[in-house]
């Protein structure tokens, strides 16, 4: 497919960053300028389309292609907008480079490159008089890399009665319509099928302290103290679960520090210090139940420290195999069919990172991640994607649905 390079192109040059909880601002952050290219891309391609408000600035995008053959089931295929911050790229991270097969810039791969593969399958598919077996209803979510609250707000249209819904999503609801038999959320797999992945919890760590003059600390009490046995206790917990279901296709359960921030300056006792703490649960395992252990292992370590723990800003379960769904199996067993017809080798595979899916399979919806590029190239500072795979994943995707 000939269209999918420059698609590609198009929608790397726009940014995209999630500022990731930071208050940030400027023309690279929020996903506006993908969203009105997606809105002007199916207005020229006549394709219904509608957009979705989730927060200021940021809105899913829908687009549909409905089917051919009576009875078809509902698809759907996700890829979210927004990128990873570009601090610290090698490569100019907005104007697309293509070199030796590869094209370089930030989101190439994690994750423009499967919306493009995405938008030229929807197009070669809008284009064909007949023979599609399925309806596609294809979703352009937002903050996925910090909060998954696209995904969340796209799976309220289909359990949110139409006296509840907000007036804003009422196209939405008409263009989304029926629960999908399953969904595809695009991710950086090398073709492969990732069945399963883990789910994770992510909150915020307050403890609390009393300013006062550096001269006088005796007066004060200082936050950053007690931070310092909270990450000690922290720390205690990431090595334990290093060894809990050490064989599990998704590798054990993860604890990760990611960020601290305390004090004003060296000569100021701090009274607050704040920690971001993610958990990785496995599938099955209960997020909240895994938060809870956390927050007793800090309790226990810190005495009578007084810690804050925030209301999780993520929260997701993990990934469960769709191929036990009778009605999602087929498909899922078409995909992978399709796939190594087009030469991909499509293994079924799992994940240690998390996705949309978790979001729709916890809304009913089972769902398979797929998509072109590496999981290696994603997040990285010379950020790039093979566009052979690119165009082999549209090819995929559209032989999905085409025929019968």
């Amino acid at each position: 497919m000939t269209g999918v390079v420059p698609l590609l192109a198009d929608l790397v040059r726009r940014p995209s960053v999630n500022p990731m909880g930071r208050n940030v601002s400027g023309p690279e952050y929020l996903e506006g300028r993908v969203t009105d290219f997606l809105v002007q891309h199916f207005t020229e391609l006549g394709l219904p389309w509608a957009r979705q408000p989730v927060s200021p600035g940021r809105d899913n995008v829908f687009a549909r292609v409905d089917a051919t053959v009576p009875r078809s089931p509902v698809i759907l295929w996700d890829a979210h907008q927004d990128t990873v911050p570009v601090e610290n790229m090698t490569i100019e991270p907005f104007m697309p480079v293509v070199r030796d097969g590869r094209m370089y810039g930030r989101g190439a791969c994690d994750v423009k490159g499967g919306m493009a593969a995405m938008l030229a399958a929807l197009e070669q598919l809008s284009a064909q008089p007949g023979g599609r077996n399925a309806t596609v209803v294809f979703s352009a979510t937002v903050n996925e890399e910090f909060g998954f609250s696209g995904a969340k707000a796209l799976a309220r249209l289909w359990d949110q009665p139409p006296a509840e819904a907000v007036a804003s999503d009422a196209t939405a609801r008409r263009i989304v319509g029926r629960r999908p038999t399953l969904a595809i959320v695009a991710e950086p797999t090398g073709l492969d099928l990732v069945t399963q992945h883990k789910g994770s919890i992510r909150w915020r760590i307050r403890v609390h302290g009393r300013a006062c003059h550096s001269a006088f600390p005796e007066q004060g009490s200082n936050a950053i103290y007690p931070a310092g046995r909270v990450i000690l206790a922290l720390e205690a917990l990431a090595c334990d679960l290093l060894t809990r279901h050490a064989d599990h296709p998704c590798g054990p359960p993860t604890l990760n520090l990611g960020t601290i921030r305390g004090g004003a300056g060296v000569n100021l006792v701090p009274d607050l210090t704040v920690l971001e703490v993610e958990r990785r649960v496995l599938p099955g395992e209960s997020p909240q139940e895994a938060r809870a252990e956390a927050i007793a292992r800090i309790a226990a370590a810190c005495g009578g420290a007084v810690i804050e723990h925030d209301e999780p800003f993520l929260e997701s379960a993990g990934l469960a195999d769709a191929t036990g769904d009778t009605k999602a199996a087929p498909w899922v067993e078409r995909l992978g069919a399709t796939a190594r017809a087009c030469g991909a080798s499509a293994a079924t595979t799992a994940a240690r990172y998390g996705t949309n899916a978790s979001v729709f399979t916890a809304a009913g919806v089972p769902s398979v991640v797929f998509g072109p590029g590496s999981i290696a190239q994603a997040h990285t500072a010379d950020e790039w994607i093979d566009l052979a795979e690119v165009g082999t994943a549209a090819e995929i995707l559209a032989a999905l649905v085409a025929g019968g």
